[in-house]
């Protein structure tokens, strides 16, 4: 229900034949509706700048605790010189919050970024070379399990102290065939897809920031080294241009490898999940998807709905079709898989879709019968509801639909309520069973209204980031 699977079946150079105007996408409430208002703010092409292939040099840090499946808990530090060498610092930690290091690796190597991806479009391509993997663990207990880790995967000589570097990958390893960072899954497959990101702060050209997006990282652990990125990571912060408010990227740039960031201790947010939520960025998925969403939650009755916006092109102002769909979902419960997560359960009852260009209108007028919708009455930007034929088979999407999940809360650098919910599996299957529930998060919804305990999805009393967007729009 989180990224309804769709968009992969249409050919790519369909998809930009006689698109709906952008405005019909977001409904006829975009006028009254703050939500609305802040997802049209994101397709201002103005606010965002891309230079391809990118000029990565410069020192590169983590903006918050990243998760990644399994779960892991890191914060990153990467730097890039001008000779395409680079310096990268992991570091991992026992909790979600990142305030109790356990060990860090040193990677070092080259990267070449070379042509634009035929995966994934606005990405560019690039090779790495690895020349040296240095670990350190922090504590005694964490020494021990990493010995016994790397022992597994490689003939371990030392007997490992916490505060001392160990050397897991040098060229004469490569060489050799000996490469002892594997037992840890460890791999920089990262550096094969990058992106970066000019962003003009509150429309200020003078306020720029820019953000580095590496490649996912594979949701099963056994495939990250063989994993060819589809998607991206969290955005790296340029330590050049982050905002003062952030306090963590202060921490994690002056940090080393002996002396890991500790980022400050705080309290789980409880989860609130009433209320309306949106996209503060044109998402990426793997199977070439971009998207925005805005997912809205009742008190009522525990009813949910989602919509679900298209499009063709990284920055999102080409839509191609929206889904809009609704259901039920369970009370939470807390996580005993991933730290600082609740668990979830939700059903999709109900579902329309609208075609938003030609390219996707006629395919779904080929399916026939009670495949998708009433066969062959598909019109560009006429919304049509599937629930009487279970859903959309062109789509890829069954109804009923019931999907395991996880959710966290946050807070950006300015202080707006962050929502988080589990990253889908890279493999493009769903979580529709509880051991396939996400151990990780897909990029954060920002919150858009307050809940009103029975109130319509379009009588929600805004939060001042929508007064400040709607002003700005305005």
């Amino acid at each position: 229900w989180s990224n309804l699977p769709a968009g992969h079946l249409l050919p790519p150079h369909l998809v930009r034949s006689s698109p709906v105007l952008l405005e019909k996408s977001y409904g006829k409430l975009s006028r009254h509706n703050q939500c609305h208002f802040m997802l049209k703010h994101l397709q201002d092409g103005d606010q965002i700048s891309v230079h391809m292939p990118p000029d990565i040099a410069g020192h590169w840090v983590s903006d918050s605790c990243e998760v990644r499946s399994g779960p892991e808990f890191l914060t990153r530090s990467y730097h890039f010189y001008s000779n395409h060498t680079f310096q990268a610092l992991q570091f991992y930690y026992r909790d979600n919050h990142c305030t109790e290091p356990i060990y860090s690796l040193l990677v070092q190597g080259s990267v070449h970024p070379r042509q634009a991806s035929w995966v994934v479009r606005g990405g560019t391509e690039a090779d790495y070379q690895l020349s040296r993997v240095h670990l350190i663990s922090h504590n005694p207990s964490v020494a021990k399990e990493l010995q016994e880790k790397l022992e597994q995967s490689c003939d371990l000589q030392k007997h490992m102290e916490p505060g001392l570097s160990y050397e897991l990958l040098a060229d004469d390893f490569e060489h050799s065939g000996r490469d002892c960072s594997r037992g840890l899954d460890f791999s920089m497959q990262e550096l094969r897809l990058l992106r970066m990101e000019k962003r003009h702060r509150h429309g200020d050209p003078t306020l720029e920031a820019e953000e580095l997006f590496l490649g996912d990282v594979h949701t099963e652990r056994a495939q990250r080294r063989l994993h060819r990125p589809s998607g991206y990571q969290p955005p790296l912060q340029s330590v050049k241009t982050y905002d003062d408010s952030c306090v963590t990227c202060q921490i994690i740039s002056a940090a080393d490898l002996h002396n890991p960031p500790v980022l400050p201790s705080q309290n789980d947010r409880p989860l609130r999940l009433y209320g309306n939520w949106v996209s503060s960025r044109c998402e990426v998925r793997p199977g070439v998807l971009f998207l925005t969403r805005h997912f809205a939650f009742h008190e009522d009755g525990n009813v949910w709905e989602g919509h679900y916006y298209h499009f063709s092109d990284p920055v999102c102002r080409r839509p191609t079709f929206s889904i809009s769909a609704r259901g039920h979902f369970s009370q939470g419960v807390p996580s005993t898989t991933v730290m600082g997560g609740t668990e979830f359960t939700f059903t999709v009852t109900h579902m329309k879709v609208t075609p938003m260009d030609m390219a996707t209108t006629s395919l779904l007028n080929v399916f026939s019968g009670n495949e998708c919708g009433k066969q062959g009455s598909w019109r560009l930007g006429v919304q049509q509801d599937v629930t009487f034929t279970s859903g959309c088979a062109a789509l890829g999407i069954r109804l009923p639909h019931t999907e395991y999940e996880l959710f966290r809360m946050g807070r950006d650098s300015a202080g707006h309520s962050l929502l988080f919910n589990g990253q889908r599996p890279t493999n493009g299957s769903s979580p529709n069973q509880p051991h396939k529930r996400a151990t990780s998060y897909q990029p954060p919804l920002i919150r858009c209204m307050s809940s009103q305990k029975g109130a319509t999805t379009t009588s929600h009393k805004p939060d001042s980031l929508c007064h400040s967007l709607v002003s700005g729009l305005a």
